[in-house]
C-alpha cells in the first residue's frame, strides 16, 4: 500500500512538472550549445595533449623528467589552442544561460576524454566507467530540460545591484571569512597531509570568479547589441574581480563537487533563478545534479580497473615435490577438512 502511494506522488510530481515545463528558450539555447562545445573542445584538449606529449617524449626528454621538447611538437600547441576555445566558449555560455545550467554541463568534458581516450589512446574504459558515463548524460539532460530561464538584464548596473543586495554581500563575506580561515589557520596545520582545504580554498572563490565572469559576459553581450557598457565603472569592477579570483581549475571530482555546489548557490543567491521555479522543478534539478556527481564519482573510481580476462583460462598448475619427500608430511598436499573431522 505504501509502495503505491509513493508511485501515485511520483506520477502526480512528474504530471506538475511537465505541465510546468515550457521549452527551452532562445537564450538558454545558446548557452546550451556553447557549453556542450566548450566541454567537446575542453575534452578532447586533453588527449590532442596527450598525444603530443608522448610523440615528444620519444624524440627528447619528456616533460615529466624536465624535459622542454613537447614546447616544439606542434600537437601539443593544437591540444593547448583547443582549450583556449573552450574556455572561451565556457565564458560566452555563463552569458546566455544561468550558472545552474551551464556549471554542470562541464562533467561532459570527463565523458568525451574518456571515450577518446578508448578509442585513440586505446585505454579500456570498464564497464561501471560506462555506467558513470550514462549517469552523467542523463543527469545534464534533467538539468537542461528543468533549468530556470535566464534573468531579463537590461544594463550591468542592475547586476551590480543584485551583487550589492544584503543575502549577496552576506555570502560574499562568508566566502571571505571561510578562506581566511583556511589559508591562516588551517592550511599551516593540514596542508601538507590534506589536500582538500586547497580545493576548499579553490572552489570558494571560483565561485565569486563565475559571477563575475558571468556579469563581464553580461556586459559585453549589451556592448554587441548597441548598449554600450564599458562606459560604467561596475563593468571594470566586475573585470578585475574576475581577474583577482581567477583560478586554475584541479582536474578532481572533489573539486568538481565542492566548485560546482559552490557555484550554483552563488547564483542561486545573485541572480535568484530559483525565484522563477516552483518546489518540483528545484528538487528534479537537484536531483540531475546528484546523478552527474554519482556518474562522475564512479567514473573517476574505476578509470584505473581492468576488465577480467576471461577468454583464455589459466591452465592448472600441478605442484611437483621431490622425490626425497615422498615419506613425510607436506601440508599442501593435506586435503582440506573441517575441523569437525579432526
Amino acid at each position: 500500500m505504501r509502495i503505491n502511494y509513493v508511485v501515485v506522488v511520483l506520477v502526480i510530481n512528474q504530471i506538475a512538472a511537465m505541465r510546468s515545463y515550457r521549452g527551452i528558450s532562445a537564450s538558454n539555447l545558446k548557452g546550451l550549445v556553447l557549453a556542450l562545445s566548450s566541454s567537446l573542445f575542453i575534452g578532447s584538449s586533453f588527449i590532442i595533449k596527450k598525444k603530443g606529449l608522448k610523440k615528444a617524449s620519444a624524440s627528447g626528454l619528456r616533460a615529466g623528467a624536465g624535459g622542454y621538447s613537447y614546447l616544439y611538437e606542434p600537437l601539443w600547441w593544437i591540444g593547448m589552442t583547443t582549450m583556449v576555445v573552450g574556455e572561451v566558449a565556457n565564458f560566452a555560455a555563463y552569458a546566455f544561460a544561468p550558472a545552474i545550467l551551464v556549471t554542470p554541463l562541464g562533467a561532459l568534458s570527463v565523458i568525451i576524454s574518456s571515450a577518446l581516450a578508448h578509442v585513440i589512446l586505446g585505454e579500456k574504459l570498464h564497464m561501471f566507467g560506462i555506467v558513470g558515463c550514462i549517469l552523467c548524460v542523463m543527469g545534464s539532460t534533467i538539468i537542461v530540460l528543468h533549468a530556470p530561464q535566464e534573468r531579463h538584464i537590461d544594463s550591468v548596473i542592475e547586476v551590480f545591484q543584485l551583487a550589492t543586495e544584503p543575502v549577496s554581500l552576506f555570502y560574499v563575506g562568508f566566502v571571505l571569512v571561510a578562506v581566511y580561515i583556511l589559508i591562516v589557520h588551517i592550511i599551516p596545520r593540514y596542508g601538507q597531509t590534506h589536500v582538500l582545504v586547497y580545493i576548499a580554498v579553490c572552489s570558494l572563490v571560483g565561485s565569486l570568479s563565475v559571477m563575475s565572469v558571468k556579469a563581464l559576459g553580461i556586459a559585453l553581450k549589451l556592448t554587441f547589441l548597441g548598449m554600450n557598457q564599458l562606459v560604467y565603472p561596475q563593468t571594470w569592477a566586475f573585470t578585475l574581480v574576475a581577474l583577482d579570483t581567477f583560478n586554475t581549475a584541479v582536474v578532481s571530482p572533489i573539486y568538481y563537487v565542492m566548485f560546482t555546489t559552490f557555484t550554483i548557490l552563488a547564483s542561486v543567491i545573485m541572480f535568484k533563478d530559483w525565484d522563477r521555479q516552483n518546489p518540483i522543478q528545484i528538487v528534479t534539478e537537484m536531483c540531475g545534479f546528484v546523478t552527474i556527481l554519482a556518474g562522475t564519482f564512479l567514473l573517476h573510481k574505476t578509470k584505473d580497473m581492468v576488465e577480467p580476462n576471461t577468454s583464455s583460462p589459466q591452465p592448472l598448475r600441478i605442484i611437483r615435490h621431490p622425490e626425497s619427500h615422498k615419506g613425510e608430511f607436506d601440508p599442501e598436499a593435506a586435503p582440506l577438512r573441517s575441523q569437525n573431522t579432526l
